[in-house]
């Protein structure tokens, strides 16, 4: 990629202007969202499950929905708004009558997701730690990881968006992607007691369950060769994903 850093920060603020004057509105659905789940399974189920992977199901739940929410404010940034900008407002068309090029424009929108990412990552780990079921100091091992997770996700999101013909097919992305992710990726039950060998295998290919994983190890203060394998996973999988997404920008925005 040939990346212009200030146009591509260039892009970023036009995206946290805008946010800026709707922020409020805007974060509101997603980020309460992983604290209903964490009050009504967490607490309600939680009341009738004694432990869960070793600890409260409370305890179990809490770290898995830090990276969820860091799923969410990536994936809604990279979807219908991306989309908005492309297709209804011609925004990115407007930006290359200046010197920016596809390439900071795909930058700078990953950028701005990651930072979206991090905002409701972040905000619902010092709800969670609040709520006293962050070990301090291990658990803020998790901090890094929500950017990561929000690289993987904005990558994915933008890949699928510059390739979809009209807005209706990201009902799939959300129902037929996102929603199987966040119920088999190991967030509400330990897949190893429930899976067999065959299915865990599959189930490593799932997006979300390596940074389940990692924020489940930085709760628990642990290091074992499997989260060197889940960073390896996020890591290597972001590379992929740059590779799709800047043939897919290139191609929308050139041709």
């Amino acid at each position: 990629m040939s990346v212009s850093l200030p146009h591509a920060v260039a892009v970023w603020r036009r995206n946290a202007a805008i946010y800026k004057r709707t922020w409020l509105w805007n974060i509101l659905p997603n980020f309460f969202e992983p604290v209903f789940y964490l009050v009504a399974i967490g607490v309600g189920l939680g009341a009738y499950i004694t432990q869960m992977g070793g600890t409260s199901y409370i305890s179990f739940l809490a770290p898995a929905l830090v990276s969820v929410a860091a799923m969410h404010g990536a994936s809604f940034e990279v979807t219908y708004n991306v989309y908005v900008r492309l297709t209804f407002e011609k925004a990115y068309d407007a930006m290359l009558t200046t010197p920016i090029e596809p390439d900071d424009i795909l930058a700078g929108e990953v950028l701005w997701a990651v930072t979206r990412s991090s905002i409701y990552g972040g905000t619902f780990f010092i709800v969670v730690a609040l709520a006293g079921l962050a070990p301090l100091p291990s658990s803020l091992l998790v901090l890094p990881l929500v950017p990561l997770t929000g690289l993987l996700f904005a990558l994915i999101g933008m890949a699928f968006s510059l390739r979809i013909p009209t807005i209706d097919l990201f009902s799939y992305y959300f129902t037929l992607f996102l929603t199987p992710l966040f119920l088999l990726s190991g967030v509400f039950f330990p897949l190893e007691e429930r899976l067999s060998e065959g299915w865990l295998w599959v189930a490593e290919i799932l997006p979300l369950l390596h940074p389940v994983r990692l924020a489940r190890a930085a709760f628990r203060g642990e290091a074992s060769l499997v989260v060197l394998w889940d960073l390896a996973y996020l890591l290597g999988m972001s590379f992929l994903l740059v590779v799709l997404a800047r043939r897919g920008v290139q191609r929308r925005l050139t041709d």
